[in-house]
This record gives structure tokens, C-alpha cells and sequence, in this order.
């Protein structure tokens, strides 16, 4: 399968006049499938919507049949703002990028991020009743809100390394064990920042989705 087309977007930080986050917008052949939002790791520790995990993560889901936005924290790269690694400020931009894949494309949207991310996205879609699941990847359980995690059923999808110390993988399979719809992936040889195991993210996340292309290929 062909990478799709991917092109830069520019989403409004809702009541923060003049400051914009920048974004990649993946788009789907399917308009009506829906699409993701995928958040980077931390700001401060040098995330960014170029993460190879962060890419990873749209790959899987475009063979999925999604489109995909993922974008660069308030600070990091052309995006507005100075920098921050506030939770507050974290669950408003997601929700900026959320609310527009949201009033641009139909059907059901997922919500994602890696690390940090994954902990921002969980807080963003219990205010967005559209989003019909999460992939977490790597969150480090003590930023997780667990009450955001229950607000309503959701599939989900938490996946980390064996060999993850920032998020052990232990830890987030209890937590998946205590949602009604979730399911835990470890990926052997990875730790935290998958320079092993890469391939098979995305693998379990397109098969997570439904539809393995590589079965299909």
C-alpha cells in the first residue's frame, strides 16, 4: 500500500488569540471511515509530531482505512505559544486538533498518542462524545486519569514494551484488566522509545483495527 498524501494544517487553539499549533493531516480513500488524532510525546523532552512512533502510529492507521491528524505541542516546531509541560495545557491543544478532524470528516473518530500523548488524548476525548476508541501507546501509567479512562465505554487498545522503565508494561495491563473493552499488547524487545519492535506496533495497531493489510498483500 502507497503512503497517502499528507499535508500541513494549521489548528486555532480555541481562546488563545493568534496562537496556532501546526499539523500533518493524513487523508483517507474512505471519507466516511473516520479518522485519528495522534498526540507526540512531551514538549519538554523534545516531542514532536516527528517521532518515528508518532508516525508509525498514522502508518497503521491509514492501512486501516483511517485519516490521520497529528500536530506539534504549543511551542515545538511553527506551532504557537511558548512551550509547556502543563496537563491543562496539553488536554487544550489535543482538544483544538480534536474538534477540527471532527468538524471536517464523518464517522467515528479514535483518539491517540505515544507517551505523554497517550495521557493527554485519554483527557481530551471524555469530552468529546464521538471518539469510539483510544490507542495509548507507552503512557506512563502515573499521568493516565483514570476516571477520564471510565467515562463511557470505549474500546481501547494500551500497548508498551516489555523492557518500558517510564511505562512498565506490568502496570498497564492491570489497568487494561479493569476497563470493560480494553486490550493490553507487549512488544517483545521494546522499551520506551521502540528502537526495537517498531514494525510490530503498527502491525498490532492495524490489526487492532480490523483489517491487516499485510494478510492482504
Amino acid at each position: 500500500m502507497a503512503r497517502s498524501e499528507e499535508r500541513a494544517v494549521t489548528i486555532l487553539l480555541d481562546g488563545e488569540e493568534g496562537v496556532a499549533l501546526d499539523g500533518l493531516f493524513m487523508a483517507s480513500s474512505d471519507s466516511d471511515a473516520g479518522g485519528v488524532v495522534i498526540a507526540p510525546p512531551h514538549p519538554l523532552y523534545g516531542g514532536s509530531m516527528d517521532s518515528p512512533v508518532v508516525s508509525e502510529i498514522a502508518w497503521a492507521c491509514a492501512k486501516a482505512g483511517l485519516a490521520s491528524l497529528r500536530f506539534n505541542w504549543r511551542g515545538v516546531g511553527a506551532s504557537g505559544g511558548t512551550s509547556s509541560g502543563d496537563a491543562e495545557h496539553a488536554r487544550a491543544d489535543y482538544a483544538a486538533a480534536l474538534a477540527q478532524l471532527a468538524s471536517t470528516l464523518p464517522g467515528r473518530l479514535l483518539a491517540s498518542g505515544y507517551s505523554f500523548g497517550a495521557a493527554a488524548a485519554v483527557r481530551a476525548a471524555a469530552e468529546e462524545p464521538r471518539v469510539r476508541g483510544l490507542i495509548l501507546v507507552a503512557p506512563p501509567p502515573a499521568l493516565l486519569d483514570r476516571a477520564a479512562l471510565t467515562v463511557r465505554p470505549r474500546d481501547v487498545l494500551i500497548l508498551s514494551g516489555e523492557n518500558d522503565e517510564i511505562a512498565p508494561a506490568a502496570e498497564l495491563e492491570e489497568i487494561a484488566r479493569e476497563l470493560p473493552r480494553a486490550r493490553f499488547v507487549r512488544i517483545d524487545e521494546a522499551d520506551h522509545f521502540f528502537g526495537a519492535g517498531l514494525a510490530e506496533l503498527g502491525r498490532e495497531i492495524t490489526k487492532w483495527l480490523g483489517r491487516d493489510d499485510a494478510a492482504n498483500s
